[in-house]
């Protein structure tokens, strides 16, 4: 079985539970660094590490030489690595979708994609679930039975009431209190400088922060060809209107919207990568590594 198809975000929802989609989304990822020549990161496993200088030769794996053509030795347990923590919003208006993934699943997928990874590299990593409150909390650790928690938690996300990003995460960068990985999964539909202004306190407390900005294709097109009735699926307001006679207006807005929030970011520090809900899952794994690469642990 191609294992890179799994990649793609209307095959792997099909799959039957969070658990084995995260696992053939990862390994599906790893199959696709193999064959590209874009692999200039390592996946390495809990058992295991990159072979580097001083290492003694008795204690790389031959078998997995075999494999992957790449030289590893054996992870010890004292080994520290980086403390990673994965917000993701569960507001309403994450329940959209224009086909047969909505972003929230989406997001899902992603953030256990993640969780995954990071636990086989030994990374700590929690869990914060929010809407307009934090529904759920679950603080970092690096066990293989850790994921399973994660995961638990994950299958149970339902789609809340409006969203309040911004006290969010000024609540959460008040209460981590130890240095690490924030990453943000939301379609960040909130007043955008209340949560720049979110996400400017964790770079204040010294974390380091990824943005994944989770949009639908139909958001930032607005293909509509006919009279079309929106309902905001947070608050229930309702407005009829020609689709075509305000598509450019709206097009340009998103852009602009989108733009102020990645200039903001970089000013700031801070990865921001737009995802959208038809694209490969492979983007947000590819740029966490990046990260992962940059930061170390």
């Amino acid at each position: 079985m191609d294992k890179t198809q799994y990649l793609t975000p209307s095959i792997i929802s099909r799959l039957d539970n969070l658990s084995l989609k995260s696992r053939f989304v990862v390994e599906g990822f790893i199959v696709g660094q193999h064959k590209s020549p874009y692999h200039g990161f390592s996946v390495e496993f809990s058992e295991h590490r990159s072979y580097g200088p001083g290492d003694e030769i008795r204690h790389i794996d031959w078998k997995l030489w075999g494999k992957t053509d790449r030289y590893f030795v054996k992870q010890f347990e004292e080994e520290t690595n980086l403390r990673s923590y994965l917000l993701v919003d569960q507001s309403r208006s994450m329940n959209f979708a224009s086909s047969g993934v909505t972003k929230l699943e989406y997001a899902q997928i992603v953030a256990a994609a993640l969780a995954y990874l990071m636990i086989k590299q030994q990374d700590a990593v929690g869990l914060t679930l929010f809407d307009s409150q934090v529904r759920s909390y679950i603080p970092p650790k690096s066990k293989t039975s850790h994921l399973n928690v994660l995961l638990s938690q994950m299958e149970k996300i339902k789609p809340g009431p409006e969203t309040d990003i911004a006290p969010i995460l000024h609540r959460t960068a008040e209460v981590i209190k130890k240095r690490g990985l924030i990453i943000l999964i939301s379609d960040l539909f909130d007043d955008p400088e209340d949560v720049l202004s979110g996400i400017k306190h964790f770079r204040h407390k010294g974390h380091e922060v990824i943005v994944f900005h989770i949009l639908d294709p139909l958001e930032l097109t607005l293909d509509f060809s006919d009279r079309t009735l929106f309902r905001d699926m947070e608050t229930g307001e309702e407005l009829i209107t020609e689709p075509m006679h305000i598509k450019k207006d709206y097009q340009q807005n998103m852009q602009k919207f989108c733009d102020h929030m990645q200039n903001q970011c970089r000013q700031n520090q801070v990865d921001y990568i737009r995802l959208v809900t038809d694209q490969s899952l492979d983007l947000a794994l590819t740029e966490y590594l990046i990260k992962r690469k940059k930061i170390g642990g």
